[in-house]
Formats: structure tokens, C-alpha cells, sequence
């Protein structure tokens, strides 16, 4: 039965393939699929007026520090979205301890302003400053796993990706993003949450770190010792330190059974917290809305994750995903029009779940045509090389908000609205669940409802301006139904919309400065909302 689910799924898809081919031709559809030749750049150098300006002649000047290993001297840097190429003073590879403190001393001598990097994915300046030196953290990525002590001990530049073949088949990463790509450090500097409902966002997994402080000095910073800057460091965009090394715990590689349900979206709330909030045995759970014209944000499909007998089951090497450009094919289809987008809502509810990796035990195999059994790891492994592509007028653009559980239905229906007035291409509208969390710049003073959107735009001016709209009545929505946005996303709001959603911004800002009083650890949303 599995199998004819697969064939019927293969036969399905072929038949769109060939449909599709009547319609755009093969040059067409190769482009779509096609694998990016590098990373995007799309936009000149960011320009944040008044306060962007700097003698970047006079910083060009200045001899670079010997002994370190500089990847870049002078010219530019983007991150993911492609949109923010900013002139720098040039890139340091860090390959240890060592390399951190002889940068931030020729830094501190020579005013110049120092961010720490990982994959730069953070979307609204936070990796890089104009005239700066930018600390590049992904050669100094070193993972230790401590069995007896269930955790494992890692270097902030070690990507989640790695730490989960580490930890296989034994163990796994107890929060993280729902995908694997991001480092530790930028984790941890934005306080990422993910798919375990259970767990909440990474702070309450983070045992002990070591953070190097403006001065050269290193903290030990934990929940428990220096907390107020272990508070500021975690959410705390890399302005108050540089992580060292991190010690996180780590959870048991569960087996799980999956589902997946259909359902209103505004039955989700009373479903959570009647049913799903309540059964200790799901341990993953994520929703997609409805991306579909015909179901615009009013379907949901609700995957979850249930503990399950493993007795018999083969944890088998953690692989990379699968049909990478017929996945990529699919969503950028879903670009171009009502029509693929009903398409890749009703394949998302009909066909790739019977296309999923999975392992199934014989009795379970007898059981069910359905059953579907996986290890913690094999859902949370994937670091979603088809979201990359190589259409370089377009660019994809990720938005968070965090609402208040109560206001749930009432955010979906205002985003409806502002989505549809400004016909936003949204590609993917995802719902997951944060607890409240107590570090200082907190996105979630209370338990909420995290959307996170996926959005294509046109990189041109007219594609920039209707993204900074449309973010701007998002926030503005969001503030209405007491949530707060999340920051590392596009520059485009207001400091009025940031106090409003963040109320301690002023005394996070008042924090920075006592820490870091000569202002050595900065980055572009600093720059444009701390002055």
C-alpha cells in the first residue's frame, strides 16, 4: 500500500511535468529548477543616510592586523536576502580563541566597529556594519559530545546541521530552528525556537557559555552565573560579546510516529490546548496555512510527531533531502500565479507525505499502509537546499511575529486582509508554538503563536517599497493584538513601531552601553536605532 501511495504520487507528478511543459517549455522549467551558481547579489551598497556615513577612506588606510587569517580586505558583504550589500573593512577567519581576542585589540586601537557571522541569514544588518571588521565564526566550529553528562559542548560557528550527525544515532539537539543551516552562535543570538512545542526556544537549553567581552576579558555566563548578561547575550544580536563556546543539553533520539491533519485554522488554538498541549508523548509539532487563493489562510495542515515503540526500529545515517530541484521547481512555480499555487497546496496535502523518508517496522508495516516512523533527527535534518536558486531579479524574504495565543485567529484574519489588499506572494506561512521567555529582549513576554512567512518579492525599487509597506502594517497588526516582530528581519520599521513592540528597548540599548561602553560590537540595526 506505501508503495502504490508513491507510485500513484510519482504518476501525479509526472502528469503536472508533463502539462507544464505545454505551458512554459523545457527552458522555461530548467530555470526554474536550476541550481544556484553562487550567492545572490541583487542591490548596490545599503545606504542608511545620516547614519551610515563614514570616512571609509581613512578606514582603508589602516594597515590590517598580521597573524590573523583575512578571507576579505575591503569591499562588501550581503547576507541571505540579497539586499543589503554594505562596504567593510575587511573579514576575519576565525580559527580560535586567540584570533578573537588579537582582532577586537586591533579593533579597540584602531576604532573600528567588529559583528560576529555565521551564515548570515539574519536579513536586517545584524552580521555586518558599515567600515567594520566582521568576525567570520565558521572555521571555528569544533563539537564535543558528553555522553555521561547528556550534553554536547560546541564552538559558535558549528552549524546545527553538523552537530546532528555528531549526536546521531544516539542523541539529538533538543531546540533548534526547523531547519538545520544556521550556526549556534547566530543561534543563540536570536534566541531561535523551533519545531519542539515541548522544549521552547533555545535559552532553556543552554547549560553554560564562555563569551569574550569588549575588553579581551572571557565570562563564564549561565542562567545561574553572571545571568543578567547571560540574559542580554542570548537575543541579544552579538552586541554585548563574542560567544566562545557554548554547552547545550541534548535529548534522547526518539522514536516518533507521524500525522498530519487538515483543519480550520481557527480550530487550531482550542485543538493545541485541548489536545496537543496536554499529550506529553508528541515531541515535534508544526502547522502550514494555506497558501492556496482558494483557502487563503483559512486551511491548516497540522503535522505532529508521537512517541512510538522503537524496540525494532533501524536508525539508519541521517540523509540529505531528497529531489532537490523538483522541490525547488514546485515553489517556484508556486510563484507565478493562482493556479500553481492551488497546485502546491494540493500536493502538500496529498502527495508529499506519501514521499516521505521513513522507516517502518513490520508490525507497524502490517498495521497500517501509513505507518510512518522516524527518528527525532530525521525531521529537524534538512537544510532546505531547494529554497536556493538562481533567479536573480527575485528574492525570498522571511517575517516573524509573535501573538499572544488568545489573538490567534484574529491576527491570521487581519493578515489575510493586508496580504490580499497588497497582493503579497506568500510562499509559506508556518505556525509553531513559544512559551514565555525571560531574556531580556524578549519576543515572547507571554506563551504565543510564532507565524513565520516566507515571501517572494522583485528586487527592484518598486518590489523593495511594496515589502517595506506591507511590513510595516504587519507590525502594526501585530502590535494591535499585543505580539511583538521579530527583529532580524529588514530594517523597515520604525523606532515608534520598535518601542512599541519591544517597550525595554530603551534600557537594552542603556544595557549595550555599560557593557560596552566605547561601542566595539555593533551592527546596522544598532547603528539606525541606537543613535
Amino acid at each position: 500500500m506505501k508503495n502504490f501511495g508513491k507510485f500513484k504520487a510519482g504518476v501525479s507528478a509526472v502528469a503536472v511535468l508533463v502539462a507544464l511543459f505545454g505551458v512554459y517549455g523545457f527552458r522555461k522549467l530548467q530555470a526554474l529548477a536550476a541550481d544556484p551558481t553562487g550567492p545572490k547579489d541583487c542591490r548596490p551598497a545599503a545606504d542608511l543616510g545620516e547614519q551610515g556615513k563614514i570616512d571609509l577612506d581613512k578606514v582603508r588606510a589602516i594597515a590590517p592586523l598580521q597573524g590573523v587569517k583575512w578571507s576579505q580586505l575591503g569591499g562588501s558583504i550581503n547576507d541571505a536576502s540579497c539586499l543589503n550589500r554594505t562596504e567593510i573593512y575587511g573579514v576575519v577567519e576565525i580559527r580560535s580563541v586567540d584570533d578573537i581576542a588579537k582582532t577586537l585589540a586591533f579593533a579597540r586601537d584602531n576604532k573600528l566597529p567588529v559583528t560576529t557571522a555565521g551564515v548570515r541569514h539574519s536579513m536586517g544588518g545584524q552580521a555586518f556594519r558599515k567600515g567594520g571588521i566582521v568576525l567570520d565564526m565558521r572555521t571555528f566550529n569544533r563539537i564535543t559530545l558528553n555522553d555521561t553528562a547528556r550534553t554536547v559542548t560546541v564552538q559558535p560557528g558549528a552549524t546545527w546541521h553538523d552537530i546532528q550527525i555528531a549526536l546521531h544515532p544516539r542523541f539529538a539537539v533538543r531546540a533548534m530552528q526547523s531547519t538545520d543551516i544556521f550556526s549556534v552562535g547566530g543561534s543563540i543570538s536570536v534566541n531561535a525556537h523551533g519545531m519542539d512545542h515541548q522544549a521552547g526556544a533555545l535559552a532553556r537549553s543552554i547549560k553554560l557559555m564562555k563569551v569574550m567581552l569588549a575588553d579581551g576579558s572571557i565570562r563564564n555566563v549561565s542562567a545561574t552565573e553572571n545571568p543578567e548578561l547571560f540574559n542580554l547575550v542570548v537575543g541579544g544580536y552579538g552586541l554585548f560579546g563574542v560567544i566562545v563556546e557554548a554547552e547545550l543539553d541534548i535529548a534522547d533520539n526518539a522514536v516518533y510516529q507521524t500525522g498530519r491533519r487538515v483543519l480550520d485554522y481557527k480550530a487550531f488554538p482550542a485543538l493545541f490546548s485541548g489536545e496537543i498541549e496536554k499529550d506529553t508523548n508528541i515531541g515535534l509539532m508544526y502547522g502550514h496555512l494555506s497558501t492556496a487563493p482558494s483557502t487563503f489562510l483559512q486551511e491548516m495542515l497540522l503535522y505532529t510527531y508521537t512517541k512510538a515503540d522503537g524496540t525494532d526500529f533501524q536508525r539508519q545515517p541521517l540523509g540529505e533531502v531528497s529531489s532537490t530541484k523538483l522541490r525547488r521547481l514546485t515553489i517556484n512555480l508556486s510563484k507565478q500565479g493562482p493556479f500553481f499555487q492551488e497546485l502546491k497546496w494540493l500536493s502538500e496535502k496529498h502527495i508529499e507525505h506519501r514521499m516521505e523518508n521513513c522507516t517502518v517496522t513490520r508490525a507497524q508495516a502490517i498495521a497500517s499502509g501509513e505507518a510512518c516512523l522516524v527518528s527525532r533527527n530525521d525531521p529537524m535534518h534538512d537544510s532546505v537546499p531547494y529554497l536556493r536558486n538562481a533567479l536573480q531579479e527575485e528574492t525570498d524574504i522571511l517575517h516573524e511575529y509573535f501573538i499572544p495565543r488568545k489573538n490567534f485567529v484574529a491576527f491570521v484574519d487581519g493578515m489575510r486582509k493586508i496580504m490580499l489588499v497588497n497582493k503579497t506572494n506568500l510562499l509559506n506561512a508556518s505556525v509553531r508554538v513559544v512559551h514565555k521567555e525571560d531574556n531580556f529582549l524578549t519576543y515572547s513576554p507571554e506563551p504565543a503563536f510564532s507565524l513565520v512567512l516566507y515571501i517572494n518579492q522583485p528586487t527592484d525599487d518598486e518590489g523593495n517599497a511594496r515589502m517595506k509597506k506591507v511590513t510595516e502594517e504587519l507590525i502594526d497588526l501585530t502590535t494591535a493584538n499585543q505580539g511583538r516582530f521579530f527583529l532580524p528581519y529588514q530594517l523597515y520599521y520604525s523606532r515608534d513601531q520598535l518601542k512599541k513592540s519591544y517597550p525595554q528597548i530603551d534600557d537594552f540599548f542603556a544595557a549595550k552601553r555599560k557593557y560596552d561602553p566605547a561601542g566595539l560590537f555593533t551592527n546596522t540595526m544598532y547603528q539606525k536605532y541606537a543613535s
